[in-house]
Formats: C-alpha cells, sequence, structure tokens
C-alpha cells in the first residue's frame, strides 16, 4: 500500500508590500521531500536520493521569494491561465475577439506579465497533501470569466508527486494549466543535462515559426525530435535541424501517442507514461505520466547566466522541462473546443513525475 507524505510549513519570506509567503514540505516514509510555496503554487526543491543513496536536489531554483518575482524563467511555477503561447496575443471564442497581455514580443506567454506563477495561493491541507486554490477575476491578462483553480499535490512513498488540477469559470474562457519545473537528475546545478537520456512516446511534434508558435506538424521518425527510443539528449542537441536552430535547442510540443480527449472537457483519460529522463550518473530516473495531449519538452534554451539557488548562475542546458497540457496556441488551432472551459464544466487534469533510482550503470 502506498502512504501519503507528511506535510510541514515555514515562513520564508516577505514580498516588496508585506505579502508574507510560506514553504510547504512533503517528505515521504525514504527520506524524499518536496517543498512548494505558496506563491505561485511552486516547485522549489526537490530533494531525491542518486544509487548510493546519497540525496541530492533535481530541481533549479532561486533563493527567496523575491527571486522568483523577479526571474523570467518560471522556474518550478504553476502556469496558468494559459501555458505557453498564444499567437499575437488574441483568440476569437463564440464570435468575440479577446486581445491579452503581450509579454513576449506580440504573444502571451506563460498567462501574461501576471500569471498564475506569481500570485499568492490559499493553502489548505488534505489528508497529506497540500491543497492550493486561486481566484483569478474577469479580464485577469485580458481573459473572458471568474475562474477558480484548485491544484492538489501528493507524495507517494514510490517516488510520485502527483499534480492534479480542476477549475470552474462563471464564462466560457480558454484554460491550459501546466507545471514548469527545470529537472537536473545529476542533484548538481552547475552541471547540465547534455548526459541525460530521453525518451518520449509521441510519433509527431510541432514545428514552430520564428515566434516559436507551432506552424505544422512533422513525423518525428528519421530526424533529431525522434525519442520513441531512449536517446542521448546532448548528442540529439548537436544534431543540424532547422527546428533546434530556430529555438536554440528544444522547445517543442509533442503529440503523444494513443491521446484521446483532454483539457477542459468533463471526461477522465487514463493516466499513461509518456516519458522518461535518465541520468546514468546518478542512476535517477524520472517518469512522467498524464491524460493530457501535449508534452512541451524545453531544454532550458534561454538560461544565459540566470541567477539561481546557492549563488549559482544557470547556464544554457542547465535543467530539462517535461510539461504537460494542450498545444501551445491550441485557441487558435483546429481543436479550439477541447482548451475551452464552459460553465457548468469542470477542467480536470493528473500529472504525475515519479522519480526512482536504477541500481545498475
Amino acid at each position: 500500500m502506498i502512504s501519503i507524505a507528511q506535510l510541514s510549513s515555514e515562513a520564508w519570506g516577505t514580498l516588496h508590500g508585506g505579502d508574507r509567503v510560506r514553504l510547504y514540505t512533503l517528505r515521504n516514509a525514504h527520506g524524499m521531500k518536496v517543498a512548494i510555496s505558496d506563491l505561485g503554487a511552486t516547485l522549489v526543491s526537490w530533494h531525491a536520493p542518486d544509487r548510493a543513496g546519497r540525496l541530492g536536489d533535481i530541481l533549479l531554483g532561486h533563493d527567496t521569494p523575491a527571486d522568483y518575482v523577479a526571474a523570467t524563467t518560471y522556474m518550478g511555477g504553476l502556469i496558468g491561465r494559459w501555458a505557453n503561447r498564444i499567437a499575437d496575443a488574441r483568440f476569437t471564442l463564440d464570435g468575440i475577439e479577446y486581445t491579452l497581455d503581450r509579454n513576449e514580443g506580440a504573444n502571451l506567454l506563460h498567462g501574461g506579465t501576471v500569471g498564475f506563477h506569481r500570485a499568492l495561493w490559499d493553502v489548505s491541507e488534505d489528508n497529506g497533501a497540500l491543497l492550493m486554490r486561486l481566484e483569478s477575476p474577469e479580464g485577469d491578462a485580458g481573459f473572458p470569466g471568474n475562474v477558480t483553480t484548485q491544484v492538489r499535490y501528493s507524495l507517494d512513498d514510490d517516488g510520485t508527486l502527483t499534480i492534479e488540477y480542476e477549475a470552474i469559470t462563471d464564462a466560457a474562457t480558454p484554460l491550459n494549466l501546466t507545471s514548469h519545473p527545470y529537472f537536473n537528475l545529476t542533484g548538481r546545478a552547475a552541471t547540465d543535462i547534455r548526459g541525460h537520456m530521453l525518451s518520449i512516446d509521441a510519433e509527431q511534434f510541432f514545428e514552430v515559426d520564428g515566434a516559436m508558435i507551432p506552424c505544422e506538424l512533422a513525423e518525428v521518425a528519421g530526424n533529431a525530435f525522434d525519442f520513441r527510443q531512449s536517446a542521448p539528449i546532448g548528442a540529439r542537441l548537436d544534431w543540424p535541424h532547422t527546428q533546434l536552430a530556430r529555438a536554440g535547442g528544444f522547445d517543442h510540443c509533442y503529440v503523444l501517442r494513443e491521446a484521446a480527449g483532454a483539457g477542459a472537457s468533463e471526461s477522465v483519460q487514463p493516466l499513461r507514461q509518456v516519458a522518461c529522463a535518465y541520468d546514468p550518473g546518478s542512476g535517477r530516473e524520472l517518469t512522467v505520466s498524464t491524460d493530457q495531449r501535449g508534452l512541451q519538452f524545453y531544454t532550458g534554451n534561454f538560461l544565459n547566466g540566470d541567477s539561481g539557488r546557492g549563488g549559482i548562475r544557470y547556464q544554457r542546458y542547465a535543467g530539462l522541462c517535461l510539461e504537460a497540457g494542450g498545444f501551445p496556441n491550441q485557441v487558435n488551432m483546429a481543436g479550439q473546443d477541447e482548451v475551452i472551459l464552459r460553465p457548468g464544466d469542470t477542467y480536470r487534469q493528473v500529472t504525475a513525475y515519479r522519480v526512482d533510482v536504477r541500481k545498475g550503470v
């Protein structure tokens, strides 16, 4: 039987303006611990053992709440109302055109300038799990409807951190939530993730244009984007490919195989394993399971000396992200209905990250 972790909390700091920020820590029976802040419902740290039993922090992050507010990297944040990009920061819904916050050139990125990742969430305990709640008002970043979002974090003794999302609205609105942790399974943030092995259960991915907006579907077969079998990330980053050159590495959404339905619908989809990352040096293995259709794979291409925890400066490829959700810009694409939440419906999503150790080399 899998038992639920213990939960503790502590004061973490004060924001400009006086708001107090807390840090909540989930611990399981094997010494693993995950720290989460009420600022942005942010995954701040994750201490997990390597094959020798030594604990190491496998997440990139910052030292203080003020650092998270100042940063532009979204490290560990809960992203909403819209994960990834919306082209030209606009969409049309039910015949009405909406204009959104342009915070990346002409586009909206990760919910706008003041997204869910910079909000203070209300917190409660739920049978050893952490329950966080946020009210997003009508007009937030330009989106219609008052939206109530709830996210539940639970850590099991098998090393699985499960993130369960729910949301309701009083007016039709796009909604696409995700979590944005940067993983480095070495447990040493001064290293990069080029030596990690990766597999993704997908046969297609979205190519992007110069503004990083999906432009067309492409097959992974025969090129650098094929992770159907486990492959070294560094070697794939070195492959010549116009898409890698355009993004400075991987920053692309994969269409997960055998996915059916997701996002804002009432239907409950099965949780399935969709990706696995492995660091041969430490033996740590990360598996990702989700009920979503898309998985954004990002290799930290835009890290460029960003200030990190303990005075470390994060350089390109210091961490990798595997973000489950809908497709970037899907609100302006075929399949818009899948990412529209309407009154009376409930947005539901479940994504689980499991960290384990391979005993062999």
